[in-house]
């Protein structure tokens, strides 16, 4: 009987040259228990998550449980449920969203994932955005489009033929006048007006409502997403899984989620009107030629900034909060993308208990994906997920050295809470290579690279496990001048993406952060709405979440008064504002305009500045504390603002964080040369230890002070590799040595003879053992069966100890994708990255045997079935894509190389503690 109701359904080892093992050995055993150095307790919030799309919901009890183990077997802490369109052929099995039957599906998950010790987030809905079969067109979302009509002098106008979803009818001359005719359209449509010269032309500005879609629905989620900004349209969404969550009597989900907002093209409501008049203090109706005309003065620029401001107002007050405070009702916590929104998107990730931001492709900015950390250290939420590995790189080439950048990247932007993107349920019954999703990394138990994951994951859980420790160590908060950019928006409505970034990049808040980024600044992000509640405490500016020693304010013309009065106050209570050229001189919107320039301009008149030593900067003592203005650097080091010099050769990216032992450093090689150095961490400690995050290794390193408030400590790194230094406010009272190692000597020598290399993994099928004097590509080695070949072959050979030496570096060389190593038949380390380096030890006098499990990526197996033309790609919507979104073929792609592809050497190395 089926137990739920549901059918059938080294320390020895340096952290530079060498590269330990990992994949086994969990965090506690490394440290004795108590030891300054011990890697704190792995939750399953450090582990990694991972998207899972259940294709159709075609989901049964056996493959579910089946998978679960999976996931949990390598190291995952929590999946994301997300259902989508299905899988041709399978249609028998779908289930409809939110029905008992997909309910109780719920259930067994959520049971069995946290018998593993996992657990389970969900969307609320199915594919992205929120909307569904329950959304009318008059809840969803209604966009704005304009259609020109030529008219001839003297002749009346065709009736206007969709006048019942009429926002605005202008008439506009030749000479520029515009005359709103929107109140002049009778019943029937008909205008009563005719132009009185040549040369004019109706502007006819409606609303279409019912578009777009519900992007990739699942069976039973099919429909028009909702309206953002209109809270019935929420209300009525949320119903539905109110209504589901009731009758349902087993354990929640963790999460509710909503992803990026992609409700494009949304841009109006059926109460905006009055929602703007509440707002803003006018009537938007008396300016509609400014709204929707072409024209760019100064009072059309402020109309659309108010119209802007009122949509970012709407969606957290009409969707965002009320389906967070909804979720937490229902005992759910919330995960939220805010990017994509036309809209202050630090308020919106703040909204959310774990806001989450990603990285897609090439579209990689760390300075991005502050906007999420930023509102989560305000707002004092422990959590910062992001999506991670979307397409990183084409599908079923993705390594997981790949994967490694792209979590570091991650890391330094302040995220510690890792979602791979991701995995898609699969029935074993579906074969090779099963169901999937075609806009993740294909990171799935069929994928070769799912072997060695383990390796990837503990590297990820030890990380984070120290990232969600203690609370961000962050000095300044960066103010974001939004009206400036809604001043200038050229689109009425206009999507803060990741990918199209001009929002920040081409604003003066993009050239500052860059550069203190670049200066080695640590800092957050900083909205109107959370300086609102800033106060001052000794000192520092003291938010929710965090206190810091400074505000800086980017060049910018517009400001809210209540902001810059509440940056006045912060400095008249003793915090430092620094204002990056000048100050601002003048406010945004339209109503109460004059009053609210004249009572800047008064604010302004009444900070008395004085000269400093340095020319581009000055100075004014406001109360208990000051205000600078001029070049932003010059005022921080007047302000003796800290600055982490490790970054001043371009090699170094860091991370930080406090907690009661001190401070740690996330420290990345972010450059693809080898460093070894001094490294200055801009604290004043007694001890630094070295936490190698990819091995478990932890050591007290070799450290000295430099400054009163600088303390260096020796560091070596391979290119894109990471450390924690964890300076210390204590002297260790454990004799546990940082290892360090010299580089592989010249006298290293080629491991010659013969290798046998045995294919024990994969498919399509198992190629013949064979054996080679030389390395290179399997696919020059083992005829056709090993080009088609994807998964993991073993290399061994049997070699005689060197004369000299008693501690040798082993050298894999260009290693095709990971390694699993064994000496002697035990295992000592697995390898995802170059270098692909080892220490080796207690070598025999003759015959030790090294195996060397090398596995590929899918790619030549793909490669193969393309070449065939077999029917794998079958799913409905848009079936199987590639990175360009074109239809995927890998028939014409070269061959992978696959294996070890260079000589093994092996040298001659020494480890030492000290310089």
């Amino acid at each position: 009987m089926s137990r739920y109701p549901f059918p059938s359904l080294l320390l020895a080892c340096s952290v530079c040259l060498i590269q330990p093992a990992s994949g086994t050995t969990t965090p506690d055993q490394v440290s004795p228990n108590g030891s300054e150095l011990a890697w704190p307790p792995i939750a399953n919030t450090a582990k990694p998550w991972a998207y899972w799309h259940w294709m159709g919901s075609a989901v049964d009890e056996t493959n579910l449980v089946r998978e679960l183990q999976r996931y949990a077997d390598v190291g995952l802490g929590g999946m994301h449920v997300i259902p989508i369109y299905g899988a041709r052929g399978w249609e028998d099995r779908y289930i409809q969203y939110l029905t008992p039957r997909w309910m109780e599906a719920l259930r067994l998950t959520v049971t069995e994932a946290r018998r593993l010790g996992m657990d389970i987030d969900m969307t609320t809905g199915t594919g992205w955005n929120f909307g569904g079969p329950d959304i009318s067109a008059e809840l969803s979302c209604w966009r704005v489009q304009t259609k020109l009509v030529d008219i001839q002098q003297g002749q009346e106008p065709a009736p206007i033929a969709d006048h019942k979803s009429l926002l605005a009818l202008l008439a506009e001359s030749s000479d520029g006048q515009v005359t709103d005719l929107t109140e002049r359209i009778n019943a029937d449509g008909r205008v009563d007006w005719k132009p009185a010269d040549a040369g004019s032309r109706l502007r006819i500005v409606t609303f279409k409502a019912g578009q777009p879609a519900v992007k990739r629905a699942a069976p039973g989620g099919e429909g028009p997403m909702l309206n953002p900004f209109h809270r019935p349209s929420v209300d009525r969404y949320l119903k539905k899984f109110t209504d589901a969550f009731a009758a349902y009597d087993g354990p929640k989900p963790r999460a509710q989620y909503h992803d990026s907002y992609e409700y494009s093209g949304a841009a109006w409501t059926p109460d905006l009107l009055d929602e703007f008049a509440k707002r803003r203090g006018y009537r938007i109706e008396s300016h509609r030629a400014a709204l929707f005309g072409t024209a760019t003065n100064d009072i059309a620029c402020r109309v659309r900034c108010d119209f802007r401001e009122t949509l970012s107002d709407l969606l957290l007050d009409s969707m965002t909060e009320p389906w967070a405070n909804w979720s937490r009702r229902h005992g759910f916590v919330t995960r939220n993308q805010a990017h994509g929104s036309p809209a202050n998107l630090l308020d919106l990730y703040a909204a959310a208990d774990i806001p989450e931001t990603e990285m897609f492709n090439k579209d990689r900015d760390i300075l991005v994906s502050k906007f999420a950390s930023s509102a989560a250290h305000v707002a004092g939420h422990p959590l910062v997920a992001a999506e991670t590995g979307t397409w990183v790189a084409e599908h079923f080439t993705e390594t997981l050295a790949d994967l490694k950048r792209n979590v570091d990247d991650l890391f330094l932007a302040g995220a510690n809470h890792i979602f791979y993107h991701g995995t898609c349920y699969s029935p074993d019954e579906a074969g090779w290579p099963g169901w999937l999703f075609y806009a993740a990394a294909q990171i799935n138990p069929r994928n070769p690279i799912w072997r060695d994951m383990p390796t990837l994951n503990s590297y990820v859980a030890r990380a984070q496990s120290v990232l969600q420790a203690g609370h961000p160590d962050n000095d300044l908060l960066v103010y974001w001048p939004i009206h400036d950019l809604w001043h200038d928006q050229r689109p009425l409505v206009e999507q803060l993406t990741v990918h199209h970034r001009h929002w920040l990049d081409a604003q003066p808040i993009g050239q500052i952060t860059k550069s203190l980024w670049r200066r080695g600044y640590a800092f957050d992000l900083l909205s109107d709405r959370q300086l609102a509640s800033a106060r001052v405490a000794t000192g520092r500016i003291a938010l929710p979440g965090a206190a810091y020693q400074a505000v800086v304010v980017p060049r910018c013309r517009h400001v809210p008064l209540a902001t810059f009065q509440r940056l006045l106050a912060l400095a008249q209570e003793g915090a430092t504002v620094i204002f990056d050229s000048a100050l601002p001189d003048d406010v945004p919107g339209l109503d109460g305009l004059d009053k609210r320039r004249h009572t800047l301009k008064s604010a302004r008149a009444n900070i008395q500045f004085t000269s400093t030593p340095d020319a581009s900067l000055s100075e004014a003592k406001h109360g208990l504390g000051r205000i600078m203005v001029g070049n932003v650097s010059a005022a921080l080091r007047h302000a003796g603002a800290r600055r982490e010099a490790l970054v001043d050769q371009g090699v170094l990216a860091f991370l930080r964080r406090a907690h009661n032992l001190g401070t740690d450093y996330f420290l990345l090689n972010s450059s693809t040369n080898f460093y070894e150095g001094w490294v200055p961490l801009r604290c004043k400690a007694k001890s630094v230890g070295l936490m190698n995050p990819m091995t478990g290794q932890a050591g007290w390193a070799v450290s000295r002070p430099a400054s009163n408030d600088v303390t260096e400590v020796f560091v070596q790194l391979h290119p894109y590799e990471s450390i924690v230094a964890r300076a210390s406010n204590r002297i260790p009272t454990e004799n546990q040595h940082w290892v360090y190692a010299n580089g592989m000597l010249s006298s290293a020598v080629e491991l010659r003879g013969n290798w046998r290399v045995e294919f024990i993994e994969g498919g399509p099928e198992l190629p013949s053992p064979l054996t080679t004097d030389k390395l290179t590509s399997w696919t020059e080695l083992g005829g056709e069966h090993a080009k088609r070949f994807a998964g993991t072959a073993r290399y061994t050979i049997t070699f005689d100890r060197p004369r000299d030496g008693q501690t040798f570096l082993l050298d894999l060389g260009h290693v095709a994708q990971s390694a699993r190593v064994r000496l002697n038949k035990r295992d000592i380390g697995t390898l995802i990255m170059s270098p692909f380096r080892l220490l080796l030890e207690d070598l025999k006098p003759t015959a030790n045997m090294l195996e060397i499990e090398v596995t590929s990526t899918a790619a030549n197996r793909i490669r193969d079935l393309d070449v065939r033309k077999a029917n794998w790609k079958s799913f409905h919507d848009i079936n199987f894509v590639n990175i360009a979104y074109k239809p995927f073929d890998a028939s014409q792609w070269p061959l992978h190389p696959a294996g070890l592809l260079d000589p093994v050497r092996l040298g001659v190395t020494s480890k030492h503690w000290t310089f």
